[in-house]
């Protein structure tokens, strides 16, 4: 029987867990094995750059954090070394740096995962995986705004041009 501080130490773990799991807004769970030092050291930087907290956690401890909440369904992938990474801003972060470790490493697999509260399909978390990161969106959006307005820009520039090349420039005084 485990003694009183342990059982303690464990109920703040769950607790953690459960407040980490409320305030992100997305995270992926990851069966942890086969992954190199090196790799796993390259994987974690990559994570902590985007945002994302990555913890290898217990089963059990996991599975006690989701409990009763929109996420049980999760416990069902609960098996084998686990890992989870959330994040609290970006959708995708996490899913696409763990794919792409999940692509080029066989044993490291993702098991599960989910967006705001709900837990999603392999095929999902595959595609979310595959979306560029909101920075990169936004650019695309941003792009597809200006083109217009160059193109505007352009078409006043050539007209001026084709007006002035007929005309004299005006003396400058």
């Amino acid at each position: 029987m485990p003694s009183a501080s342990v059982l303690e130490q464990k109920k703040q773990v769950v607790a953690q867990l459960s407040e980490r799991l409320s305030k992100s807004i997305a995270g992926v769970v990851v069966e942890y094995k086969g992954i190199t030092v090196a790799d796993d050291t390259a994987m974690r930087k990559e994570l902590r750059e985007a945002g994302v907290e990555y913890t290898v956690v217990k089963n059990t401890l996991l599975g006690l954090a989701i409990k009763d909440t929109s996420l049980e369904s999760m416990s069902a992938s609960l098996e084998g070394t686990t890992a989870i990474a959330t994040s609290n801003d970006d959708y995708v972060a996490a899913a696409r740096v763990l794919n792409k470790y999940a692509e080029k490493i066989e044993s490291f697999n993702l098991k599960t995962g989910y967006i705001d509260g709900e837990v999603i399909s392999d095929d999902k978390l595959k595609e979310l995986a595959t979306l560029p990161s909101r920075e990169t969106l936004l650019s695309m959006v941003a792009n597809v705004f200006s083109a217009p307005i160059a193109s505007f820009a352009r078409a006043v520039q050539a007209i001026a041009d084709k007006n002035s090349d007929g005309a004299e420039a005006p003396a400058e005084a």
